[in-house]
């Protein structure tokens, strides 16, 4: 199975974006716009609940969908995007040796996955991660899922996305609307998935992602306690050995701290768990930051933009005292018009779907 990744021109009509997971369907529907930015016409996630298949597929097709060109978004939980040294082999026989040289770090056998090749960086930077690729493997068992549903509605598919390059598209637009395109910038989209995703990326181009666990109940929390982030906790390694792991999202850790005896886990007032929630996101930003600054020196990073949904200018006041730099609200309302009227809800939901609206067209090495 072949899969075209995010290297589609946009269109000049019209656009749909959906992503299908977990038996709801979030989508956007929108209207280019001459200064680049998009009007959303419709927004929205419709969950299948307790409708059988064919009375949820009428239900989605009455939102006009039937007979549409849309592009697919991969949530992040659906495939994985593993980091590599780039193979020194011919353009035409990357994506051939990658497959090889990742076969050892997928979660299923290597034939059962199709994948993509992105470039790390610009080509233009100097630092640990220059001569490095990102792999994007999703299992044919997930695509052919989402392909399926999508023809089941009786639309068209014309390229599937991934969550890192949308959010990187949705960075970028901020960063050329600020003036500054060439200059570090930092994302942290929380959502109510199972994941959080931090991506650095600068000059139109994705440099650095980190997926981490959202820790259950930590945006209905309570954030009050001030965190000192150099100190470690449970569960955590300290920074100088803290390492990404693209495979899976979580932390790796050295052998000394895998082969230690884990301390009981001490009882808690509710209090306290939020607070314990709280200082683990802190310190997972804070590691990730601090990774960024020893691989990529010679680009500093600019600032670092937050979205909790209606949390979002909470979380980026805390952050800023937590990290002790500003943090702020990311804010796509400048580039989209039409989302005053999207229901809070929706936009945490839909918001990655945005950033795939603003993919521009790029060459696979």
């Amino acid at each position: 199975m072949i899969m075209r990744w995010p290297w589609q021109p946009p269109s000049s009509t019209n656009q749909w974006v959906l992503s299908w997971a977990g038996d709801a369907l979030a989508y956007v529907h929108a209207r280019p716009l001459g200064d680049g930015g998009f009007e959303v016409l419709a927004m929205g996630v419709e969950q299948q609940a307790t409708d059988d298949a064919g009375s949820f597929r009428q239900r989605l097709q009455a939102l006009g969908l039937k007979g549409v060109d849309t592009t697919i978004m991969l949530r992040s939980e659906q495939y994985q995007l593993l980091q590599i040294d780039t193979p020194n082999v011919p353009v035409q026989e990357l994506r051939a040796a990658a497959r090889y040289q990742v076969r050892e770090m997928l979660q299923t056998h290597v034939d059962d996955v199709t994948i993509d090749v992105m470039h790390v960086g610009d080509d233009q930077q100097k630092g640990a991660g220059a001569k490095h690729s990102f792999v994007v493997a999703a299992t044919n068992a997930v695509v052919k899922v989402a392909l399926d549903f999508v023809a089941s509605l009786d639309c068209r598919v014309s390229v599937i996305d991934i969550q890192e390059t949308a959010q990187r598209n949705l960075q970028t637009a901020l960063a050329q609307r600020d003036g500054v395109p060439e200059r570090a910038s930092a994302a942290l989209v929380l959502t109510e998935g199972p994941q959080a995703l931090l991506t650095i990326s600068a000059n139109e181009e994705l440099f650095y992602t980190r997926r981490f666990d959202v820790p259950e109940g930590f945006l209905s929390g309570t954030w009050g306690q001030e965190v000192a982030v150099d100190a470690p906790i449970d569960g955590f390694t300290p920074v100088q050995e803290y390492v990404p792991s693209y495979g899976v999202g979580d932390i790796t850790l050295d052998d000394d701290f895998l082969s230690a005896t884990p301390a009981p886990a001490p009882a808690y007032a509710a209090d306290q768990v939020d607070d314990d929630r709280a200082q683990r996101m802190v310190l997972e930003v804070q590691r990730s930051l601090d990774v960024w600054d020893r691989t990529w020196s010679s680009l500093p990073l600019a600032g670092l933009q937050v979205f909790a949904g209606e949390r979002s200018a909470e979380l980026a006041t805390w952050l800023t005292r937590q990290l002790g730099q500003v943090v702020v609200p990311l804010d796509v309302k400048p580039v989209f018009a039409g989302l005053d009227a999207v229901s809070a809800s929706d936009l945490a939901q839909c918001l990655p779907l945005l950033g795939v609206l603003l993919r521009t067209e790029h060459s696979v090495l």
